[in-house]
């Protein structure tokens, strides 16, 4: 898989992170520079690890389905496209009604939860047997630099955007989706 697809692929993934991220720096009653770091530090180094753990899975099945490994990873990112572009037609309320947490605990949390969609990528790409420790590497330092910016921009952009962020990510997957399951039947 060649640089352009996997930075595509990864900003893709880091939409449900960049939603998130908006959010903190919306409800932040501090916005610095070091939030904003953190923030992309976990969401990054998450994402990262998740499309690996995702990827050394797969490979444990991937001779299983060789032969049609590519329909596989098509259906896994159409399906992680559609529920990213359904979420993004959900009403979300961007109220700061509670503290945004951004302790350990809270962005574990959050980091798992904006980085499920990363695991199955991560099968995805054990079937398209991709190098993946720097295709692991590109999709964390891209999901940090959206994630950095989703805070920095938060207080000011967060309620302008909604939701577009999540259906342009879908999007996105599933046309990455479509050119892999293109290019094995042509």
């Amino acid at each position: 898989m060649d640089l352009f697809a996997i930075v595509i692929i990864g900003i893709g993934l880091s939409m449900d992170a960049f939603a998130a991220a908006l959010v903190k720096g919306l409800c932040s009653k501090d916005l610095h520079y070091a939030l904003a770091f953190k923030v992309g530090l976990y969401f990054g180094f998450f994402q990262g690890f998740m499309v690996w753990f995702g990827y050394t899975l797969g490979l444990s099945f991937s001779a299983l389905i060789d032969s049609f490994d590519h329909w596989v990873a098509f259906f896994l990112l159409a399906a992680i496209g559609g529920k990213m572009i359904y979420e993004g037609l959900q009403p979300k309320d961007l109220s700061c009604d509670v503290d945004p947490g951004t302790d350990v605990k809270s962005m574990i949390t959050i980091s798992i939860a904006t980085s499920i969609d990363a695991l199955a990528v991560g099968i995805s790409l054990a079937l398209l047997k991709t190098e993946i420790i720097s295709t692991s590497l590109i999709i964390a330092s891209v999901t940090f630099l959206i994630s950095f910016l989703g805070v920095r921009i938060g207080k000011r952009w967060a309620s302008k955007l909604d939701n577009t962020a999540e259906i342009i990510g879908g999007l996105v997957l599933i046309a990455i989706g479509i050119k892999i399951l293109l290019e094995h039947i042509l």
